[in-house]
């Protein structure tokens, strides 16, 4: 169970850093609602996952699956660049994640 939970942690936590970006600055009301509450629900959930993960693997896991999503949402939303170099990067991150899956109980 701590695997999902340190993945859904993972996806809030990109929904509340598109959310801080959106609130611009927390000075508009709805994004900056949904910034707290999703930044809330996300460490509600990896403190749930830490319970039965390693916290090394849980926060590792939910950062890379945080850096891999916010990355993904910059390129496909907000015209960030995608270069071979920097999808080579967060092609490791997501091999990383796997990896952290496979080598944990």
């Amino acid at each position: 169970m701590g695997w999902i939970y340190v993945v859904v942690a993972g996806f809030l936590e990109v929904a509340f850093t598109t959310a801080m970006k959106e609130s611009a600055g927390l000075t508009r009301l709805w994004p900056s609602i949904l910034f707290f509450i999703t930044a809330s629900l996300s460490f509600w959930f990896l403190t749930r996952a830490a319970i039965t993960l390693p916290i090394s693997t849980a926060y590792t896991v939910w950062v890379g699956i945080g850096s891999v999503g916010a990355t993904l949402v910059g390129i496909l939303f907000y015209g960030e660049p995608a270069g071979l170099a920097r999808m080579f990067f967060i092609g490791l991150l997501i091999a990383s994640i796997i990896g952290l899956k496979l080598v944990s109980e």
